[in-house]
């Protein structure tokens, strides 16, 4: 069986332990995708784990990612629909799920409305998918994305044809099954001109040992599409956690984005949008909900690089017990951007003396006929909103549930799957819940 190997010349370590399993990875038909695991091989040779003093991660300590030792995934468990049935979102009737990384097609379930919805090896001729396959979420300096292209075989695949308005959610369920495994998650959505769908990125777990999830998302918007985007991470509570999406608009496009990191010891997401053509409509929300001794940590750049861009976010944290919450968002306005309207807003509850959080909005312009403006806000519940509670008849604890849970359903609420938005609301209601 052909492969493709790993360069003799890469040093022993950590990044090369996790690349132990490459050369055995069944090298493609196509030659371009050959060469793309090639040359990511060959940065992950180059690059090295961020630490501390690297200027993008000095809030987020990763090196106990780095003590673990993890392999590619074994052969994937056995499983069947009843086994994560509890999973299903009821509005999609398109479900793609992988097990530990590798496309599970006896999960799977397709429906024939005219998008295309497939792993690569299916649809892996397009060239569509050649152009766009590694071109957004580049790994020229991002290690994480070039060990996960590296191992590119199984790849979620979502292509919406002109004027076309997907009739039902697609829903990609990333389930991890095993203890120690390192697993490689791939999407890639092509929004044709005038089209819509909405994208739902799932990745749950089936049971509670530390593993690793590295996982790469690329959506590529053309002319007037329309994507919504809902990301849900609820990883097993010993997991380790590090995404990248990369994000493509064109002229007049709209891109609306819900994340919400509820689970892993350790996780990191990485959200890059670039405007490349002018009259886009951007909008990014998202919550982190932790608590014990979780970190999450939530770095998004929307780049206006066009004129007339239109961006909105709200990012909020809630924090509990020992956590850390980590939030660092970029605007940037190139020149030439002029008439760009933006505004980034980071808020962030702290529900116990230890928990922590580190919040950074920035604005870079370099423009002068903008409208930009951000701002944050990290602290307790307000006192006189708690006492106003009180005085209307409600205990002490449930005052401060009510608040909380309110605090972060705002978010919540702008998820437009009504089952899946019940589902987390829910989830929220439990986990900001304090006992009496």
């Amino acid at each position: 069986m052909n492969t493709v190997r790993v360069p003799a010349t890469i040093a022993e370590g950590y990044l090369e332990s996790l690349l132990a399993g490459q050369p055995r990875l069944p090298a493609s038909p196509l030659a371009w995708l050959n060469k793309l695991r090639a040359d990511a091989v060959d940065r992950v040779g180059v690059l090295t784990v961020p630490t501390l003093r690297d200027e993008e991660w000095r809030f987020t300590d990763i090196s106990p990612l780095t003590k673990l030792s993890f392999h590619p995934a074994s052969e994937p468990a056995r499983l069947h629909p009843a086994d994560i049935e509890r999973f299903y979102i009821e509005e999609a009737n398109t479900r793609l799920v992988f097990v530990d990384g590798v496309y599970a097609p006896q999960l799977s379930s397709v429906a024939a409305d005219g998008v295309v919805v497939a792993n690569l090896g299916a649809a892996a001729t397009d060239r569509a998918i050649a152009a766009h396959l590694g071109q957004h979420a580049t790994f020229h300096d991002n290690v994480f994305a070039a060990l996960n292209t590296a191992f590119l075989h199984d790849a979620a695949l979502i292509m919406v044809p002109h004027n076309m308005t997907a009739g039902a959610p697609v829903h990609l369920l990333f389930i991890a099954t095993q203890r120690e495994a390192a697993s490689y998650p791939r999407c890639l959505l092509l929004a044709e001109s005038g089209s819509a769908v909405t994208l739902i990125e799932d990745y749950v777990a089936l049971q509670e040992a530390a593993y690793f999830t590295n996982a790469v998302t690329e959506i590529a918007l053309a002319d007037n599409a329309r994507v919504d985007h809902i990301r849900v991470q609820r990883e097993g509570a010993q997991a380790f956690h590090i995404a990248n999406c990369a994000v493509s608009l064109a002229r007049a496009s709209r891109y609306h984005s819900v994340s919400v990191a509820l689970g892993a010891r350790i996780s990191r997401y990485d959200l890059n949008v670039l405007q490349t053509a002018e009259g886009t409509q951007c909008t990014v929300d998202g919550l982190a909900l932790i608590a014990n001794n979780q970190l999450a940590d939530t770095h998004t750049c929307i780049d206006h690089a066009q004129p007339h861009g239109v961006s909105r976010q709200q990012h909020k944290c809630i924090v509990g017990g020992s956590a850390h919450a980590v939030f660092n968002g970029k605007i940037m306005v190139r020149p030439g951007a002029q008439r760009t309207d933006s505004s980034q807003a980071s808020h962030n509850l702290l529900l116990s003396g230890s928990a922590h959080v580190d919040t950074k909005p920035q604005l870079e312009i370099f423009a002068d006929d903008v409208k930009c403006t951000h701002g944050a806000t990290v602290g307790q519940l307000d006192s006189e909103e708690v006492f106003y509670l009180r005085s209307r008849g409600l205990s002490e604890s449930a005052a401060r549930n009510m608040l909380t849970y309110a605090f972060g359903a705002e978010i919540i609420e702008r998820i437009p799957v009504a089952s899946l938005r019940h589902r987390l609301a829910q989830t929220v209601l439990q986990q900001t819940t304090i006992q009496p």
